[in-house]
Formats: C-alpha cells, sequence, structure tokens
C-alpha cells in the first residue's frame, strides 16, 4: 500500500470512498476537455486551410463549454482539497489536474485565436504556407493525443517522450516562421496574410509547449518530482 494513497499520518484516511469518487471525477473531466480540445485544434486548422467560416464559428462559439468544464473541474479539485484531506500521491495527483485543466483551457483559447485569424483572411489570396501549417497542426494533435493517452495510462515513459515530439513542432514552427518574414520582403502585397499566418504559427507552437507542461504534470502527480521537459 502506497503511502498517503489509503493512510493519512493517523490511519486510513476516512472520506476514501468519497475521495475516490472525486477523483475518479476528475480523471474523466481532464479527459473529456483534452477530447474538446482535440477537436478545436483540428478545425480551427481545418477552417484555416478550407477557408470554411462555419468551422471557424464553431470553434468560437464552442470554447464556451470549454471553459465551462475547467471551471467545474477546478470546483470539484477546491472541493476535495477541503473536504478530503487529500494527502502524498492523492494530494499531487488533484493539484496537477487542476494545472492540466487551466493548460488545456488555454489550449482552447489558442485554438479560439487561430479561428479569428483564419476568419479574417478568408476572402484574401491564399499563399502556400497555408499547407504546412496544416501538417504543423497535425503534428499538435498527435502530441496532445500523446500526452493525453500517458495521463489516462498514467505512464511517465510516454510522458517523457512527449518532449521529444515536441522538437519536431519546433523545427517545422521555425523554418514556416522564417518563410514567412521572408515572404513579408520579398512579396510585400502579400504581408499581411504572412503576418497573421505567424500568429497562427505561434499559437500551435504554444499548445504543444502546453503539452509538454501537461506531461510535467504528470510525471509530478506520479512520482513527486519536478522535471522540465522543456
Amino acid at each position: 500500500m502506497a503511502l498517503g494513497s489509503e493512510m493519512t499520518a493517523h490511519g486510513p484516511h476516512p472520506h476514501r470512498p468519497m475521495l475516490d469518487t472525486e477523483l475518479a471525477g476528475v480523471r474523466d473531466g481532464v479527459s473529456k476537455l483534452g477530447e474538446m480540445v482535440d477537436g478545436a485544434i483540428a478545425r480551427a486548422v481545418r477552417g484555416l486551410v478550407e477557408r470554411d467560416v462555419a468551422l471557424c464559428e464553431g470553434v468560437i462559439a464552442e470554447d464556451s463549454l470549454v471553459n465551462e468544464l475547467e471551471l467545474r473541474l477546478r470546483k470539484i479539485v477546491f472541493e476535495a482539497l477541503l473536504r478530503q484531506q487529500p494527502v502524498a500521491g492523492d494530494l499531487r495527483e488533484l493539484m496537477s489536474s487542476l494545472h492540466m485543466a487551466s493548460e488545456l483551457e488555454r489550449m482552447g483559447d489558442h485554438c479560439v485565436s487561430i479561428a479569428k485569424i483564419a476568419r479574417n483572411l478568408l476572402y484574401l489570396p491564399e499563399i502556400a504556407a497555408v499547407t504546412e501549417i496544416q501538417t504543423l497542426g497535425d503534428y499538435c494533435i498527435r502530441q496532445l493525443r500523446d500526452g493525453l493517452g500517458a495521463v489516462l495510462a498514467r505512464d511517465v515513459r510516454t510522458a517523457r517522450l512527449v518532449a521529444v515530439s515536441d522538437d519536431r513542432v519546433d523545427r517545422l514552427y521555425h523554418r514556416l516562421f522564417d518563410g514567412l518574414i521572408t515572404l513579408t520582403i520579398d512579396q510585400p502585397q502579400s504581408g499581411y496574410q504572412a503576418t497573421n499566418l505567424m500568429l497562427v504559427c505561434h499559437h500551435l507552437e504554444r499548445i504543444a509547449d502546453r503539452v509538454v507542461n501537461i506531461a510535467e504534470d504528470l510525471i509530478f502527480s506520479e512520482s513527486g518530482v519536478i522535471e522540465d521537459l522543456g
């Protein structure tokens, strides 16, 4: 039996069944939040690539659902902290899950920003970089799914591999960013589109960074060790 999981300093945890229920609810909520953000990334990037205003508007409108779920998870965690007095591993899991939910909510905000940029570019001439931005979006989605899979499996080894995937995102991000800067110089008439696509790339890169933060949260939750995977 792990110290701090079933036992407090004075004996068996007095509220174990309720705490287990709340922990399960938090895990399910983080998983659901991750699915919502996964879909938002895909739709925001598709809205940009396919010039689909309905997809863009959908991402913007559905962000309120992401915010509501994150707030609900925050309340569950705070109530568990106040009422159940969790210790050791349970306390780490609750605090890590709280931070994961916050990171996912912020990823949702990045998706909204991408959708708004895509909506603004709908009727302007397209530039070639959009195709590679689709690839960058796909990388981010794959990284998020791997990170969330690690969380669901409580798999620290896979969590550490998320940082390796982040290197791939960073390389493509920097190549795209440099290319868009060059485009603004060589084709000033495309400067507005290129500048906005730089922002899209930045939002996707920040999403990937936040997935790394979630991987770090899992490692802390499982081991009590703070690791910097960045």
